[in-house]
């Protein structure tokens, strides 16, 4: 009997040690990283007797980091904005008996709603095909503009408040990364001595960057020679005819500079006709001497300028098109004129 207990118990403790030794080599199996202060500021780790910093580790990924703050920084802004709408809507006397709900609908979203004149003009904007609008197309853009309008109509409702009372905000806003980007004689429009540079990385096949050039136009007309447009090439590697295409542009600025815009703005516009043949009919279209143009193609006398385009804009963190900087601040993606206009109007205050 006590020969039976003792088997038992030794059974049990040996099947506990192993659980636990198993365990412990898992643990240990790891990286044995130390997580501790750093010795001083701007360092992020020490390999023996090597440091990195905090300089190495965001190379590369500044504008990655950015977003992420952005993100976060939005989060808890969206949140603070509702927090003071509704202190501002319980000091307004109109608010007395009634819930929030009731006194956003009451007193400041009452008669604003999508009309037909703009649930067409949102159509018309995003050339929507004519096959694909129907009832039930036209009440989701509907929802859709209903939410922009109570946005707006809160956001005039707080601006308003926001002259009676006074509205402090300590949240910090990341800065954007901010990048040396040597321009060179890559063609640009505007001021060639203006206070503010834009350089753009873009893609002639790229359908964001058709968005892109009318947001450049926007802001050239908005503020001339206080800006300069400067253009980069990066064309990406599952479009056919970018190469081809922004070759073909660095062809037309040999003739002109002029030129070089007319035939940048034609492919920006007939994206879908950028093979060999329709480059001659552009050429054509906006003037520019063909033989001369074929010729320099045959050559390829500007693909080590293309390519050298394209190692500059990774080298700075271009990962997509278009890719701006805006006096070396970096900007992903065909963004609102407003989103250009804070920084730019930042820049000229300088």
């Amino acid at each position: 009997m006590s020969v039976r207990k003792f088997s038992l118990a030794t059974l049990t403790f040996l099947v506990i040690g192993l659980i636990f030794f198993s365990c412990t080599e898992k643990v240990s199996s790891g990286p044995h990283f130390i997580f501790k202060p750093a010795p001083r500021p701007g360092i992020a780790a020490k390999v023996a007797d090597t440091e990195i910093s905090q300089i190495e580790l965001h190379a590369e990924i500044e504008s990655e980091i950015y977003e992420a703050q952005m993100r976060v920084y939005k989060l808890k802004f969206e949140k603070l904005k509702g927090m003071i709408l509704a202190k501002m809507m319980k000091m307004d006397p109109n608010k007395k008996g009634l819930t929030d709900q009731e006194f956003t609908d009451k007193f400041i979203l009452k008669g604003k709603e999508a009309s037909e004149t703009e649930i067409n003009l949102f159509i018309a904007e995003r050339k929507i095909p004519k096959e694909h609008i129907n009832a039930q197309m036209k009440e989701r853009i509907k929802q859709y503009l209903a939410v922009q309008i109570k946005k707006k109509a809160i956001d005039d409702w707080i601006a308003l408040q926001t002259k009676k009372h006074t509205v402090e905000i300590y949240l910090t806003k990341p800065k954007r990364p901010v990048f040396d980007i040597e321009v060179g004689n890559a063609p640009f429009r505007g001021g060639a001595n203006a206070k503010v540079t834009i350089v753009e990385f873009t893609d002639f096949q790229c359908p964001f960057c058709s968005k892109a050039n009318d947001i450049m136009a926007e802001l050239k007309k908005k503020y001339g020679d206080k800006i300069k447009i400067v253009y980069k090439n990066f064309p990406l590697p599952f479009h056919n005819h970018a190469k081809k295409a922004a070759e073909a542009a660095l062809c037309a600025k040999e003739q002109s500079l002029d030129l070089f815009w007319k035939i940048h703005d034609e492919m920006f516009k007939n994206q879908d006709k950028l093979a060999d043949k329709d480059l001659k009919e552009l050429a054509k279209k906006v003037g520019l001497d063909v033989a001369k143009l074929e010729s320099c193609l045959t050559s390829h006398k500007y693909a080590m300028q293309v390519q050298a385009d394209i190692e500059q804009g990774k080298k700075v963190g271009v990962k997509s098109t278009p890719t701006f900087f805006v006096n070396g601040q970096m900007v992903n993606g065909a963004l609102p004129v407003e989103t250009f206009s804070e920084i730019i109007d930042e820049e000229l205050k300088k």
